[in-house]
């Protein structure tokens, strides 16, 4: 009797020894049951036959509860059959007015809309690819985007027709054919297709269109900007897609929750986080053109959102605005994103009430990520015994002023310890491939590094710092190479400065992100040399970068140098021009600030500085 009175009583004692000695333990369990079902279910799909595609998993969804509400949008909603039928008409107008056939690859170039969501969808269900364009590229950058991801048709929303109008002769050159989604357009060139969507049949697409598709078999081209040059293709297959679809169920997220899109369609995030995890989940989504930052809570009120999803700067913005009593008055219960800085994260959680934030770490085109499942702040991830069956990875020393992995005297690379930053690396196998960028082997190589642990090993590399600490928790640190974020956004550096040297005043140009304290990320600054004898145009500078570049990738400041300092192989010297930053007390060079309103570089002033510094000038 005693036996069993001492075994009972040490069960219940047992979730608070758990507790005291291994404080994580449940939250572990619960991740590892959570992420063991989508890993049995992947496997699953992999080995049915016919594939079973998440286009598949929108059909079943659509059975399942058609009257179900899919998206709210600006006042309106669309159940799961209406969007349905919505992409079944776009599949069919474009099946017939453009021809298209399992495996063409068809660019997007649309805002956040519903007819983004349904016009995606009637492309999967012809088995073609979509290359989602960034809808704030133009010129250069966006004639690119089609030659590296041999995309045939533009499919582009009418208010985006000024962007293509500037690219049309050399899309008519490459004999790529663009459909506008309007009734009419008077431009030679492009094809109005909105009266062929509208009269075309609802009636649901025979699944023998897309009978090829397969687990390795291209779903998507998102374009990042990676470590150098313009943006890159990379390619997203069925198995990506699901396994980012899975981020919402790891999370907690249910068929019953209402998940809010406020980031854009054409990111890793928006797309295949929000919009393809609300297929598998069965959830409804609540679309939103972009973030706003004075309408979210009343958004998530109106709307009872209980999932949302941020980047660091979104979760700032809403800690910026004017206190209200009624800050906690929501039903969010879950935030999913990344880039949020431990400060503004604890501000967040203060101020608008007990919200899991589910902080992640993930690359477009990588092969490892990480996620905090637990509600540890400032953290992007846990490991466990879990983690190096799905993602084998390791963290390596870095040298930081050569940009390269630290190599011992067999030449291989050097792990780091417990608290150590380090390169992070993930290695490359069957179950863990590093695809690449569509049409650019160059990166693909730069991006495989070999001979890691073994001669002959391949790692992908991340470009990103990282350390584990002694309770295995992940914390990124920084990014290296030629790419910094700002905005959410990843800008390219050779990229800005071959624009910027298309400026006639400017011989050379040296981008670099700097820090500016309260803001996450690092703000675009360039350091140029002037061709001699001319003088720095202010405004001729402005005007190229905005034909060129989208705001976020624009340099903020610029210092005039007699001479920009490069390496021994020739490469731009950036750590001391990112140390010393904008400030004009420091600095003897003339220094200029884009001042967005007058269109125009002008002097940076110590008062200008000064009122960047305070924020009454806001970024």
């Amino acid at each position: 009797m005693y036996v069993w009175i001492t075994l009972l009583a040490g069960l219940a004692l047992l979730p608070a020894l758990l507790t005291t000695f291994f404080p994580y333990f449940f939250q572990d369990c619960v991740y590892m049951y959570r992420a063991l079902g989508c890993g049995i279910r992947l496997i699953v799909y992999k080995r049915k036959t016919p594939f079973y595609s998440i286009v598949d998993c929108f059909l079943d969804a659509v059975k399942k509860h058609p009257r179900k509400v899919f998206i709210h949008f600006e006042g309106k909603t669309y159940s799961y059959e209406e969007v349905d039928k919505e992409s079944n008409k776009v599949a069919n107008a474009l099946r017939s007015e453009a021809g298209l056939r399992e495996g063409d690859t068809v660019a997007l170039f649309l805002g956040n809309e519903p007819r983004f969501v349904w016009t995606w969808l009637g492309l999967a269900k012809l088995g073609c690819p979509a290359a989602l364009l960034n809808f704030n590229i133009r010129s250069k950058s966006l004639l690119h985007c089609f030659s590296c991801c041999g995309a045939s048709v533009l499919v582009a929303a009418a208010e985006l027709c000024d962007a293509v109008e500037e690219i049309l002769p050399a899309l008519k050159e490459k004999g790529i054919t663009v459909y506008l989604l309007s009734d009419e357009c008077t431009t030679d060139g492009i094809q109005c297709i909105g009266q062929a969507i509208a009269k075309a049949s609802d009636k649901p697409l025979s699944p023998s269109l897309r009978s090829n598709i397969h687990i390795r078999t291209t779903a998507l081209y998102i374009y990042t900007s990676g470590t150098t040059g313009l943006p890159k293709a990379a390619y997203v297959t069925h198995e990506r897609v699901w396994a980012s679809s899975f981020i919402q169920g790891v999370c907690g997220v249910t068929s019953k929750d209402i998940f809010y899109i406020n980031l854009p369609l054409y990111h890793s995030a928006g797309f295949l986080i929000g919009l393809v995890g609300s297929i598998e989940r069965g959830n409804t989504v609540v679309l939103r053109r972009k973030f706003s930052a004075s309408q979210f809570w009343d958004d998530c009120r109106k709307y009872n959102i209980t999932v949302m999803q941020y980047i660091g700067e979104t979760l700032r913005y809403l800690c910026n605005m004017p206190k209200k009593d009624n800050d906690q008055d929501h039903n969010v219960r879950v935030a999913i994103g990344n880039g949020v800085r431990a400060d503004v994260w604890k501000e967040f959680l203060n101020r608008f009430g007990r919200i899991h934030v589910r902080e992640l770490y993930a690359a477009t085109e990588g092969n490892v990520g990480f996620i905090n499942y637990t509600d540890k702040v400032g953290v992007v991830g846990r490991i466990n015994i879990l983690s190096k069956v799905f993602f084998p990875f390791a963290i390596i020393k870095f040298a930081i002023e050569k940009e390269e992995p630290v190599r011992n005297t067999e030449g291989l690379c050097i792990p780091v310890g417990k608290d150590e930053v380090g390169l992070l690396v993930g290695e490359i196998t069957k179950h863990t491939p590093f695809v690449g960028y569509a049409g650019n082997k160059q990166q693909t190589v730069k991006k495989r590094l070999s001979d890691v642990f073994v001669k002959g090993d391949l790692y992908f590399n991340s470009g990103d710092l990282l350390r584990i600490d002694h309770d295995n928790f992940v914390y990124f640190h920084d990014r290296v190479g030629d790419t910094f974020r700002w905005k959410g956004e990843n800008v390219a550096t050779t990229e800005v400065a071959d624009i910027l040297m298309m400026v006639d005043c400017i011989e050379e140009a040296n981008v670099y992100g700097v820090k500016v304290e309260g803001h996450e990320g690092r703000i675009g600054m360039a350091a140029v040399k002037l061709k001699e004898g001319r003088e720095f145009d202010c405004v001729n500078t402005c005007s190229v970068l905005a034909n060129y570049l989208p705001v976020y990738a624009r340099p903020r400041f610029i210092r005039i140098q007699n001479s920009l300092e490069v390496t021994g192989t020739f490469k731009m010297k950036k750590v001391k021009l990112v140390e010393e930053g904008f400030d004009p007390n420091s600095i003897r060079d003339p220094l200029y600030f884009l001042d967005l309103t007058q269109k125009k570089y002008i002097p940076l002033s110590q008062k200008i500085h000064m009122s960047i510094m305070s924020q009454d000038i806001k970024l």
